[in-house]
C-alpha cells in the first residue's frame, strides 16, 4: 500500500505543527520519521492514522483519498509507545480485541478470531504466554503483544509511535533486529517515529528527517548519513565538529590552515562552515599540516577511544573518535599537542549554517556536498 502526502498543514492553537509536508511512502517499505521533540513527526503519524485531521492538504492510501476519513475506515495498525494494553485481558484476548469489536457483519467467527490471535502470538515468538496478563510481562514482551494486536486486523498500513522508547538499551537493540525481520516476513508498509538516530539508521529503508514541522531531508540511510542536506540534518545524525573555512576557485581551506583540504570543490566561492564527524577527524603527524590543538580528555568507550581537545588560538572544543583496536588509538594523554585534519566532511554556506528557517518560512536549499581530502 503506497501513501501520498501532499501539502499537509496542521496547527494547534495557532502553532504550526506541520507546514506544507509532501511525502511519498512506497508500498512495503519501512520508513522512519526522525527528529527532535516538537519537530512534527508524531503529528504526521497521527494524521496518517486518522487520529488527527489536517487543516488542509491531501492524504492518499493506494490512490484513495483519506484526508477526511476516520481511523476506523483507514485499516491502519497503530502501536503506541506505552503499549496501551488492556490490563484486565489476557495476552490472547488483547491481540484478538480488534477483531472482536468489528461490526457483526464483518466479524469473523469466535474460533477464527482465536486462531488468528494464536498465529500472531507464534509470529511474535510469545506462543507460550497466551494466558498471561499484561502485568506479568516484561516491557519487551508487552511491545510484541502490542504489535501483534496491531497486525491482527490485517492492516493496510502499520504505524508505530516511538515503539522502543520505554525500553532499556539492550532490549531496544534486540527488538529492533526482531522488528526488521518481522517486517521482511509480513511486507506491510510501515512508518515508525523515533528521535533515536541509531534506531532509524539501523531499521529503516528510508529516513525522513523533520524539523519545525517541515521535512529537512528524505533518503536512504546511506544518503542521509553520508550526504546530509542541511546543517540541521548533519547535526541531528551525530554531534559534528564545525570549522570555519573558505572556498576559492576549486579549493577548500580551513581558517588557520593554508593547505587545501579539497581541490575539486564545486561549492560557490565564499565563507563556509565545514562539518566533520568525530570519527572523520584525523590526527596528522606534521609540523605545518592541519590545525594545532591540545588534548583535554582521553576516554575509552567500548570499541572506540574518544579524544577531546581545544584548538590553539580560538579555544574551540573538538571531538575525535578512533577505533580502540587501531594502532593510532593508543598513547594519547591529556595536555598532549596534536594537529587535526578532516578526512570526510560536508560544506554549508556560513549564513545557512548560522540560521535555521523559522516556522512559516521556506526551507533552506539542500546543497551540501560531501568531500574527500586529497592532502
Amino acid at each position: 500500500m503506497d501513501i501520498k502526502v501532499r501539502s499537509v498543514h496542521k496547527s494547534f492553537a495557532g502553532f504550526p505543527a506541520l507546514v506544507g509536508v509532501d511525502l511519498d511512502i512506497r508500498s512495503g517499505e519501512l520508513l522512519a520519521l526522525l527528529g527532535p521533540s516538537g519537530s512534527g513527526k508524531t503529528t504526521l503519524l497521527r494524521v496518517l492514522a486518522g487520529l488527527e485531521f489536517p487543516d488542509y492538504g491531501a492524504i492518499q492510501f493506494g490512490g484513495e483519498d483519506m484526508a477526511a476519513k476516520p481511523v476506523r475506515e483507514r485499516r491502519v495498525g497503530f502501536v503506541f509507545q506505552h503499549y496501551a494494553l488492556f490490563k484486565h485481558m489476557t495476552v490472547l484476548d488483547n491481540i484478538a480485541f480488534g477483531l472482536t469489536v468489528r461490526p457483526r457483519a464483518l466479524r469473523p467467527a469466535a474460533a477464527a478470531i482465536r486462531r488468528r490471535a494464536a498465529e500472531l502470538l507464534e509470529l511474535v515468538q510469545l506462543g507460550e504466554l497466551a494466558a498471561r496478563f499484561p502485568h506479568q510481562l516484561s516491557g519487551g514482551q508487552k511491545q510484541r503483544v502490542a504489535l501483534a494486536r496491531a497486525l491482527a486486523i490485517e492492516p493496510r498500513v502499520l504505524l508505530l509511535d516511538e515503539p522502543f522508547g520505554a525500553l532499556d538499551a539492550k532490549v531496544r537493540k534486540d527488538l529492533r533486529r526482531w522488528l526488521r525481520e518481522l517486517h521482511l516476513k509480513t511486507g506491510y508498509t510501515t512508518v515508525f517515529v523515533t528521535h533515536d538516530q541509531e534506531e532509524a539508521l539501523e531499521l529503516a529503508d528510508r529516513v525522513v528527517i523533520m524539523n519545525r514541522g517541515r521535512i529537512e531531508q528524505i533518503g536512504t540511510t546511506d544518503d542521509v548519513y553520508d550526504h546530509p542536506a542541511t546543517p540541521f540534518a548533519f547535526d541531528f545524525l551525530g554531534t559534528p565538529n564545525v570549522f570555519p573555512g573558505r572556498v576559492e576557485g576549486r579549493t577548500v581551506t580551513l581558517d588557520g590552515d593554508p593547505h587545501p583540504i579539497a581541490t575539486q570543490s564545486i561549492h560557490p566561492a565564499g565563507a563556509v562552515d565545514v562539518y566533520v564527524r568525530p570519527a572523520e577527524l584525523q590526527i596528522v603527524v606534521s609540523e605545518t599540516l592541519g590545525l594545532p590543538a591540545t588534548l583535554t580528555d582521553v576516554q575509552r568507550a567500548g570499541p572506540v577511544v574518544r579524544l577531546s581537545a581545544r584548538l590553539d588560538g580560538s579555544g574551540q572544543p573538538i571531538e575525535l573518535e578512533l577505533p580502540h583496536a587501531s594502532p593510532e588509538a593508543g598513547g594519547y594523554a591529556v595536555k598532549q599537542r596534536i594537529r587535526v585534519r578532516p578526512r570526510h566532511f560536508s560544506i554549508f554556506p556560513r549564513a545557512e549554517a548560522a540560521r535555521a528557517p523559522a516556522a512559516g518560512e521556506a526551507s533552506a536549499p539542500a546543497h551540501a556536498e560531501r568531500e574527500r581530502s586529497r592532502a
